[in-house]
This record gives C-alpha cells, structure tokens and sequence, in this order.
C-alpha cells in the first residue's frame, strides 16, 4: 500500500510570496511553516499562511505534481490558488 501525499501552497498573504511543497502529513508540515520550526525559506519570507492543497493517494504522484508546479508561471500557480481560495484564507484551521 502506497503513502498518501499532499501538495501544498504556503504564502505570506494574498498576491505575496508563495512557496510550494509537498508531504505526508500536511497538518504537521503546515504547522511547521506556522511556527518557523525549521528555519529555512518559507521561515525568511514570512509564508505562514495555507492557501491551497491537493490530495493524492501517493506520495510519489504528490511529488511528481510539486516538481510540474514549481516549473509554471508565477501567474499560473495564482490562477491555481484563486480557483480552490479565491479569498486567499487561511485554510490551516480546516484541517481539523
């Protein structure tokens, strides 16, 4: 049996920067980013904010995705971002 995955959006508020990954426990790496638990890019650029996110039943499909993503126009991921949250929420809470 395969891992489930997540891709996900991180930003530091509407239009602002934005950081795509992607895990197996999206509510932990979201946290993670939240609190700056480990320092790194979304920590420096203040991407505290879950706007958007996809299931896949694989981890690997999950990653494949992140990689196809992080290769588009800055304008697609937005247009990708608007079309689940066009309001830019946060969706952290929704998790639980």
């Amino acid at each position: 049996m395969n891992n489930p995955g997540f891709v996900y959006i991180m930003a530091s508020g509407r239009n602002g920067t934005i950081y795509i990954g992607s895990t197996s426990n999206l509510a932990q790496r979201a946290w993670q980013h939240r609190t700056g638990a480990i320092p790194g890019f979304t920590s420096a650029n203040g991407c505290k904010m879950l706007v958007w996110h996809e299931t896949y039943d694989d981890l690997q499909e999950a990653r494949r995705r992140e990689v196809q993503m992080k290769k588009w126009k800055r304008s697609w991921k937005l247009s990708e971002i608007e079309a689940m949250n066009p309001d830019w929420n946060d969706l952290y809470p929704s998790l639980f």
